[in-house]
């Protein structure tokens, strides 16, 4: 086999498992679609009618998620088209993870500013009855959502994608959310700590500043899976 071969067989291997990750990566993209669309929902409502400031957070993270995923479904599917040139991936790419990348913004001020109403100015009261629904809630992402950012961390870094990791993030975050959740309701629910709804929310704040901050910049280390 001459040297020509070899290079052209390695190549179209490379070739056939980059589009493997990319089938993958879709394959998460729509999971996140459907899984954030009923999370985000029941949140919502059930933070909307609690007064509960951590469910709300939870809903929002969960739009602010739907909103990563669509975006990164975008560039995904232009790469899975085939169609498109290198230059035009990288620079969708790059588009993408900036624009992830300000989601995680969003969501910082988000919490930010409703902590500061809920402690300082509303002193609002979580009303308990929904605790139990939203706890559940809590679990099932504190579950699932793990898996589901190891396996984009994973594919991220086979494809050297800003946009993926940073998606993973969104996940990360709400699993880490999800776990501040359940302790902040029950918290609130047993020992009526009201105040803890919108403490333990803040804890978010630094992890989220850095890794928007890596997804604009261009600086994030991709080949990370952890």
């Amino acid at each position: 086999m001459t040297k020509e071969n070899l290079v052209q067989g390695k190549t179209m291997r490379f070739t056939a498992s980059r589009a493997d990750a990319v089938r993958l990566a879709l394959l998460l993209t729509y999971i996140t679609l459907g899984w954030m669309t009923i999370e985000g929902a029941a949140s919502l409502l059930l933070g909307w009618t609690s007064k509960s400031l951590l469910l709300e957070a939870f809903g929002i993270d969960s739009v602010i998620e739907l909103f990563s995923a669509a975006v990164l479904l975008w560039r995904l599917r232009i790469e899975a088209s085939g169609t498109a040139t290198s230059e035009h991936v990288n620079f969708v790419e790059r588009r993408a993870a900036r624009l992830i990348g300000y989601s995680l913004y969003a969501l910082i001020a988000y919490v930010i500013l409703n902590s500061g109403y809920g402690l300082f100015i509303a002193k609002r009261i979580t009303d308990t009855h929904e605790s139990v629904w939203g706890i559940l809630i809590g679990l099932v992402a504190k579950i699932g959502m793990p898996i589901l950012a190891a396996y984009k961390l994973k594919v991220a870094a086979h494809l050297n994608s800003r946009a993926l990791r940073a998606d993973a993030i969104e996940s990360i975050t709400c699993g880490y959310l999800s776990i501040v959740l359940i302790i902040g309701l029950a918290a609130t629910w047993l020992l009526g700590w009201w105040w803890l709804d919108s403490v333990a929310a803040l804890g978010l704040i630094p992890f989220l500043v850095r890794e928007a901050r890596s997804a604009i910049s261009g600086e994030c280390d991709c080949n990370k899976t952890e």
